[in-house]
């Protein structure tokens, strides 16, 4: 993940019987046998009168403009005693007449209802315009989660899965064996071979810790900041996104800390006070809020951790994780810090001196060092200088209609899928788009997905995509196709002119139709390992692997014209646009370092002041000091949206993106051959294979870091 692009992806962690539905991973579990079969409820915010037809193969009505409070309400209660009375079913089974069939497929078929049946009820909070709709959304996310752990510590259900592993194995094929074993091990993290006593404060301090959690995003997806500036302190900022910034009561121009706003100031606003004011804003958002409610969540998850027998929060966390231990990630992250080093200075020293330049030019007195509001208005200038690329004048080049068809364009070529537009489809906004994919050569109906690109009031603020429906094989060997929905927040098209995007933009669209493609290119048979549900640090390898197309001549003249004129990029820009990827790797790989070795701190901690241990680190690492009276981590979402000790993952994932790309990709982005395999090896196994072993599979070798470090202009 590069630097502009701070919340690609959000989860919430997953159960052990009951795997959450928040978001986009894990999948939803498979059907059991037909006795247990429930596939839909009755829910009246899914089957309301609408004009929209539902699609063959999805399962809930994503018409959310007719939703109420009062609906989601009654729906949570009506699905949750359903499902109440079905687990408690699986609990009262005999103990000696447990099978695969009648203990495991049932909690699957659970899963599966929670999940797809649950998501319309909590998707709403990020989606829905209504205030109300939203925080009765919210509150029923609470409520699925609370049922979630309630699920999740039922030691009866547990004592049936482990005699199905003790006496019913052997007539099981292999996902199969690794989902019980899976459900096991993930037991024992839940503390179910504990005594019951320490059961129920686990249960106590999952059920608080789920609900701060859910606090923590609601905070932040409800923030509303908003300053107020003259067009003379707004200088430099491009004209189309001059013009659609509101007009307050005193004449001055809105500006929001959302991203569509904030990033275009600080790249391009010639006014260090103005980028002074929007930077400290943005590092104070939620800070009152949030900042108690993390400094709680660190305690609670420690306590929880030293209550299963590991010394701190990370050590349990990664236990489960590729890593596998915090001294695994300490050692990768100081290392990458000691390499990046001497590259950062390098990089520091050129965009001093330009700004000293600059003050002198402009009148301005220099304080001879760079500061925090400083970073990327400089490192844009070094792209502009140092590598003649302009990207006022580049985005002029990706107007979101030419990106879309072809990004879709390249992904169908390489992953042998076709999209079609679906007409007026069931969606929660006017400007949501839906798309059905079929395989090219089969014709077989693979999935679903949704695109919700541009900001509103409430939206969710970053860019992530949500898992609204699984692919999951049934019993009867019929399908259940995936359903996925994309939310980004990139600039509004104006009345005379489309949305126009950065490159870092289409770098992130990218991306995240790379997650797009994992949910909907899933084959494992277990829908709990399907798609994106892999071992967190390895989540982002598939996305980050894509993101390599935006770097390349061949998919970028699909993706790309001059919203005008119509003519294509020059070839000398995409040379020079090619040559600037490397520009400011230091720099903005040593943010990734810092904020990777802060998560880590606070969760080896049993408690953190995380405005001051953030400070510390930060100016430990990057060299910049935090503003007084600010506390980024308060609005840093993956630290209560499901990557609590894992945010490393995004810098350890790429170590395998670029050795995929490199040594199979490599002077061949658009050969299809290679890209079916791709799709077959890396985004149809799910976590039914270990990741390590889809790699070399993959790969044809063990992975290495060679090309992640010439990716970032350091030796090997």
């Amino acid at each position: 993940m590069r630097i502009g692009r701070v919340f690609l992806t959000t989860v919430r962690v997953g159960g052990t019987f009951s795997a959450s539905r928040y978001h986009s991973f894990p999948p939803r579990p498979i059907a059991p046998a037909a006795k247990f079969v429930v596939r839909r409820c009755n829910l009246s915010v899914s089957i309301r009168s609408s004009s929209m037809a539902v699609p063959a193969g999805v399962l809930v009505n994503w018409d959310l403009t007719k939703c109420t409070p009062s609906q989601l309400e009654e729906d949570t209660v009506k699905l949750l005693a359903e499902l109440q009375q079905r687990i408690d079913n699986i609990g009262a089974i005999p103990l000696q007449q447990a099978t695969y069939h009648n203990v495991v497929q049932p909690l699957d078929a659970l899963n599966r209802d929670l999940r797809t049946n649950g998501a319309i009820l909590d998707m709403p909070q990020h989606c829905v315009e209504d205030k109300l709709v939203r925080d009765a959304s919210s509150k029923a996310e609470e409520k699925m989660e609370e049922f979630d752990v309630a699920v999740n510590m039922r030691a009866d259900v547990f004592e049936r899965i482990l005699h199905v592993q003790e006496t019913g194995m052997d007539e099981l094929g292999a996902e199969q064996k690794r989902f019980v074993n899976k459900l096991i091990v993930k037991g024992k993290r839940y503390g179910l071979h504990l005594s019951s006593d320490v059961q129920k404060q686990i249960k106590e301090l999952k059920t608080k810790e789920s609900k701060l959690a859910i606090k923590f995003s609601s905070n932040l997806n409800e923030d509303d900041t908003k300053l107020y500036f003259t067009k003379e302190q707004l200088v430099g900022l491009p004209h189309d996104i001059m013009n659609e910034l509101s007009v307050g009561s005193d004449g001055k121009l809105e500006v929001t800390i959302k991203y569509n706003h904030l990033f275009p100031v600080m790249k391009n606003c010639t006014n260090p006070e103005t980028r002074k004011a929007m930077v400290t804003a943005a590092n104070r958002k939620c800070m009152k809020e949030n900042t108690p409610i993390l400094e709680e969540l660190i305690e609670l998850r420690h306590l929880l951790a030293t209550i299963l027998c590991f010394p701190t929060h990370a050590a349990f966390i990664l236990d489960d994780r590729m890593a596998k231990t915090p001294d695994t990630v300490a050692t990768f992250l100081t290392d990458l810090q000691g390499k990046l080093g001497e590259l950062v200075e390098q990089e520091k020293a050129v965009m001093l001196a330009y700004k000293e330049e600059e003050c002198k030019e402009s009148g301005l007195e220099c304080n001879g060092e760079l500061d925090l509001w400083d970073m990327r208005y400089y490192m844009d200038m070094v792209e502009k200088k140092k590598y003649a690329v302009d990207h006022n004048v580049l985005r002029e080049y990706f107007p979101m209609p030419r990106v879309l068809t072809g990004m879709f364009d390249v992904y169908q070529q390489l992953l042998s899928v076709k999209f079609d537009k679906v007409d007026n489809p069931p969606v929660w906004h006017k400007d949501v788009l839906m798309y059905k994919v079929n395989d090219t050569d089969s014709g077989e109906l693979m999935g679903y997905f949704f695109l919700d690109l541009h900001p509103r009031a409430g939206k969710y603020s970053h860019a992530a995509v949500f898992g609204l429906q699984q692919h999951c094989k049934l019993e009867d060997a019929s399908t259940q196709v995936a359903v996925c929905a994309m939310l980004c927040n990139f600039s509004m098209p104006t009345a005379d002119k489309p949305a126009l995007l950065e490159h870092s933009e289409v770098e992130t669209l990218f991306h995240e139709f790379g997650h797009v493609m994992h949910h909907i290119c899933s084959r494992a048979e277990v829908a709990l390992f399907s798609g994106t549900s892999v071992s967190r640090d390895f989540i982002e390898a598939p996305s980050q692997m894509l993101e390599n197309w935006v770097w390349e001549k061949e998919p970028l003249a699909l993706m790309s014209e001059h919203y005008k004129s119509k003519e294509p990029i020059p070839d000398e820009l995409l040379l020079k646009l090619a040559a600037s990827r490397a520009a400011n790797a230091g720099m903005v790989n040593m943010r990734q370092v810092a904020l990777s070795s802060f998560d880590q701190a606070i969760h080896t901690q049993q408690s953190a002041d995380t405005a001051s241990e953030y400070a510390r680190i930060h100016k430990q690492i990057t060299g910049f000091a935090a503003i007084p009276d600010t506390n980024m981590p308060a609005s840093f979402g993956h630290l209560g949206g499901g990557y609590d000790a894992q945010y490393y993952g995004y810098l350890w994932s790429e170590v395998f993106s670029m050795d995929m790309f490199e040594t199979r990709f490599s002077g061949k982005v658009m050969d299809g051959k290679v890209g079916r395999e791709y799709r077959d090896i890396i985004l149809a196994r799910g976590n039914s294979i270990d990741a390590k072993d889809i790699l070399v599979q993959f790969l044809g070798r063990e992975p290495n870091n060679k090309a992640f470090l010439r990716s970032k202009g350091l030796k090997c």
